[in-house]
């Protein structure tokens, strides 16, 4: 959405503002009754010669049941958005047209609706067997209620009817669960339940199930979320979910600023959203960390409570040498943590990794990170 704003400035610009789961054996009735010699029987299986180790077979390792906790999980940060601004005609002809664009931007708020995409997404996140995602941009399917009948067609509102799940649930599958920002429903936590269930969320959908404050003066809603994950095998997970406000004025630029310092002084109630034993922060920062610190005053303050020497370090890749995975010139989709570490890669842009849609859709790629869980 930020391309379409910046058409027609200078490339300084543009490429800042790009950022904005017995029986017996049958026919024997009574083996007693068989005529059977069994001292000729013994002598017949009894060696001439005695047994010795030498002769036996070597011992054979039988599986035994796995008692260790994991070691690791898998998370995923996706913006699963679209913008206007993208060549959604040019060839080849991928089914999603500029036609399409108008209508997503004007209904579905450029979140996941095309019925194409939602079904490439679900297909992605099954083969990638995710255990904690977030997301950003995807489409409440409750709004559908709001969408006239001729904005329908390809979406995903053309089929759905009260009581079917909300996208980031239908493209998740069963055993999920997803808690969402208050005030921004487009902005959603998950958790697959092998793994944990969210604190304070009783069903599979919680559309405000993650603590979060609006800022004044920076849209409504919060675009920081926390959710604590109550883990299978003990113990606890805080997960920060973050959506920074888009776009390179200075107003916008504060507000990110103001964000930045919900993670890690105050979300609103007094306490770090980041603020739990072992935290993992995920989602779209809206800046470059590891590119854009003397130009944009919120990339700088990421880098203050982030990084070498810091009490929170980056597992996905920044700086200058980092693989961009955004616009292909930046990295702003990003994974944090204060005790996990890992590795992660980017569908579209990592080598070995295609993207999620053969198609002019999605403006971002999602990070996909193997964390490694510490020794206790």
């Amino acid at each position: 959405m930020l391309v379409a704003r910046l058409r027609g400035t200078r490339m300084f610009l543009l490429a800042f503002g790009l950022l904005a789961c017995s029986g017996p054996d049958p026919g024997v009735d009574d083996v007693d009754s068989l005529p059977v010699d069994t001292n000729a029987a013994v002598d017949a299986f009894l060696p001439d010669q005695p047994i010795v180790a030498a002769d036996l077979p070597p011992p054979v390792d039988l599986p035994q049941p796995d008692t260790q906790p994991s070691t690791s999980f898998v998370a995923v940060t996706f913006n699963t958005g679209t913008s206007e601004g993208m060549a959604h005609d040019a060839p080849p002809d991928d089914g999603y047209t500029s036609a399409h664009a108008k209508l997503s931007d004007l209904w579905y708020g450029d979140g996941l609706a095309w019925t194409k995409a939602v079904n490439a997404t679900k297909a992605f996140l099954a083969q990638v067997d995710p255990d904690v995602v977030a997301f950003q941009e995807v489409f409440y399917s409750e709004d559908c209620l709001n969408i006239p009948a001729d904005a329908k067609k390809d979406f995903i509102c053309e089929t759905w009817q009260p009581g079917d799940p909300t996208v980031a649930l239908a493209v998740l599958g069963p055993n999920w669960q997803v808690a969402c920002h208050p005030g921004k429903p487009d902005k959603c936590a998950a958790v697959n339940k092998r793994f944990g269930t969210f604190q304070g969320c009783a069903s599979d959908f919680c559309l405000e199930g993650l603590a979060g404050y609006t800022i004044d003066g920076c849209g409504k809603g919060a675009r920081v979320g926390r959710g604590v994950i109550d883990l299978v095998g003990g113990g606890t997970i805080t997960l920060v979910s973050v959506h920074s406000s888009s776009g390179i004025d200075a107003e916008t630029i504060d507000c990110r600023v103001k964000q930045v310092k919900q993670v890690f002084v105050d979300l609103g109630d007094g306490a770090p959203a980041a603020s739990g034993a072992r935290n993992l922060i995920m989602g779209d920062l809206n800046t470059d960390p590891g590119r854009l610190g003397l130009l944009d005053k919120s990339a700088d303050k990421w880098t203050s409570y982030v990084g070498p020497n810091k009490a929170f370090h980056f597992i996905t890749d920044i700086g200058f040498t980092a693989l961009p995975t955004y616009a292909g010139m930046f990295n702003i989709d990003h994974v944090m943590s204060d005790v996990f570490t890992g590795s992660c890669w980017s569908a579209g842009a990592t080598p070995g990794h295609p993207a999620v849609i053969q198609a002019v859709y999605f403006d971002h790629k999602p990070a996909v990170c193997t964390i490694k869980i510490p020794a206790p």
